[in-house]
């Protein structure tokens, strides 16, 4: 319980500092099955039982076409007594089969979050909640940089006025080597990624970059994560 109380104590102080949740409103997880999305799932429903605010929550997994089996996850949702809605779509097919992709990331992730966001607003959900960590954020803002020649990163909080849906990351102050010391102590339901270009990205590249980065300097990342908090909060900087 101790990586539950740290990840659950750096989460919500993240909420409340960039005022990402409200009352009366529906939250969907996009639960991947992987231990970011499962932990945010906790922490979420943690936070309803006890937070002044009064939110619906629910999870959404979207079905690539690769003949992942989320079970498992499913039941996990349901031992909560938390909602979970599948969106099935052939992602894996277009990208890999028929697009081609050499680099097939950003155009997967990109229709995956549409997916989300479609099976969010369809359930009446006008709120979903990604699972990035600490990491992450600071991952996107080397690659925007290095491969995109602008320093940006993610947003805690971004409407989605095409969509009507906002989009909230609480995770992004939370080191993700805590998240998975978590996981593994309470023995969450991960799924095995079955994506052909999984390990084989430019993000772990600039993971490498980051491990590298604190044999110099092991607070490099924490002091990394400071820096853009501080850049996002100003008005009009840190777009997405």
């Amino acid at each position: 319980m101790r990586y539950f109380r740290e990840i659950y104590s750096r989460t919500i102080s993240f909420i409340k500092k960039h005022d990402l949740i409200d009352n009366e409103e529906g939250i969907m997880v996009g639960v991947s099955g992987g231990k970011d999305s499962l932990t945010l799932l906790t922490v979420l429903h943690a936070f309803q039982r006890s937070s002044r605010f009064k939110y619906s929550l629910a999870g959404g997994y979207v079905d690539l076409g690769l003949g992942a089996d989320y079970a498992e996850v499913e039941a996990f949702c349901g031992e909560m007594g938390i909602p979970f809605f599948v969106e099935k779509t052939d992602i894996a097919p277009v990208v890999f089969d028929i697009r081609k992709e050499k680099n097939p990331c950003s155009l997967c992730a990109k229709m995956r979050r549409g997916a989300l966001n479609d099976l969010a607003k369809r359930n009446g959900y006008d709120k979903v909640a990604l699972g990035h960590n600490r990491e992450d954020f600071v991952e996107t803002f080397l690659l925007n940089l290095f491969y995109a020649g602008k320093a940006d990163t993610f947003k805690p909080k971004t409407y989605l006025d095409k969509k009507d849906v906002t989009v909230i990351r609480p995770m992004l102050a939370v080191p993700e080597e805590l998240i998975r010391r978590h996981a593994q102590n309470a023995a969450l339901p991960l799924l095995k990624s079955s994506c052909t270009a999984d390990g084989n990205t430019a993000r772990e590249d600039m993971r490498k970059l980051l491990n590298d980065l604190e044999l110099m300097n092991e607070n490099s990342v924490e002091l990394a994560f400071r820096a853009l908090d501080r850049l996002i909060s100003i008005p009009g900087e840190g777009e997405e």
